[in-house]
C-alpha cells in the first residue's frame, strides 16, 4: 500500500508541475529569449536556466515558508512582483527590436527570466511548498524529489533540442514566434497580476 501511495504521489508532484511549467510551452520563449545566440550558447542557456529553476525550486522547497515569513513578503506579493517582471519582458518581445537587444549581451536571460520567473515561478513554488508539507517520511521525501526532478529533466530535453526546431523555422519563423511569445507572455503576467490583487481585496496578502 505504501508503494502505492507514493507511487501516486509521485505522478501527483511531476503531472501538477508538468502543467504549471509547461515544457512545451517554453519553446517559443527560450527561443525567442536566445536569439541571436550560437548553437552551444543556446544549450548552454538551457543548462543554467533548468539549474538555476531547480535551484530555486529546492530552496523554496526547503526554506520557502520560512524565508518569506522572515522577510514579511506574502504568497500574492511574491506573485504580482513575478507577473510585473515578466511584463517588462513581454513587452520587450512585443516592440520587434531586430537583432541581438542590448539586454541579452549584458544580462544572462537564462537566469533571469528564463530561470525564474518564467520556470520557477510562484505557482511552481508555491505547488512545491503544498507538497512538502505532505513529507512525513523517507518513501514520500523520495517521491516528491523524484517528480521535481523529473519535470526539471523533461524541461532540460525540451529546451536542448528546441534548438533542431530552429533549423526548422529558420530566423523569419523566430520572428514570428518572438512575436506571438510576447503576447502570450504578456497574457501570463497580466492573469499574475490580477490574481494577486485578487489575493490582497480577499484579504488573503
Amino acid at each position: 500500500m505504501s508503494e502505492i501511495v507514493n507511487a501516486t504521489l509521485l505522478a501527483e508532484v511531476f503531472i501538477t508541475l508538468f502543467v504549471i511549467v509547461d515544457p512545451p510551452g517554453t519553446i517559443p520563449l527560450f527561443l525567442a529569449l536566445t536569439r541571436g545566440q550560437a548553437k552551444a550558447e543556446r544549450r548552454r542557456a538551457a543548462w543554467q536556466a533548468v539549474t538555476v529553476s531547480f535551484a530555486v525550486i529546492v530552496l523554496f522547497a526547503l526554506f520557502g515558508r520560512q524565508l518569506l515569513q522572515y522577510l514579511h513578503i506574502s504568497l500574492p506579493a511574491l506573485q504580482g512582483a513575478g507577473g510585473l517582471l515578466l511584463l517588462l519582458v513581454a513587452l520587450e518581445l512585443l516592440t520587434g527590436r531586430d537583432g541581438e537587444p542590448r539586454e541579452t549581451r549584458d544580462v544572462n536571460v537564462a537566469l533571469v527570466p528564463l530561470g525564474t520567473p518564467l520556470l520557477a515561478g510562484p505557482g511552481a513554488i508555491v505547488a512545491t511548498m503544498v507538497f512538502v508539507e505532505r513529507i512525513d517520511d523517507a518513501p514520500t521525501l523520495v517521491a516528491v524529489a523524484a517528480g521535481i526532478v523529473g519535470v526539471h529533466a523533461v524541461l532540460w530535453l525540451t529546451m536542448r533540442y528546441s534548438v533542431a526546431i530552429l533549423a526548422l523555422i529558420r530566423n523569419s519563423g523566430v520572428t514570428l514566434v518572438t512575436r506571438i511569445s510576447g503576447l502570450l507572455l504578456s497574457a501570463i503576467a497580466v492573469q499574475l497580476i490580477a490574481d494577486s490583487v485578487r489575493a490582497f481585496v480577499e484579504g488573503k496578502g
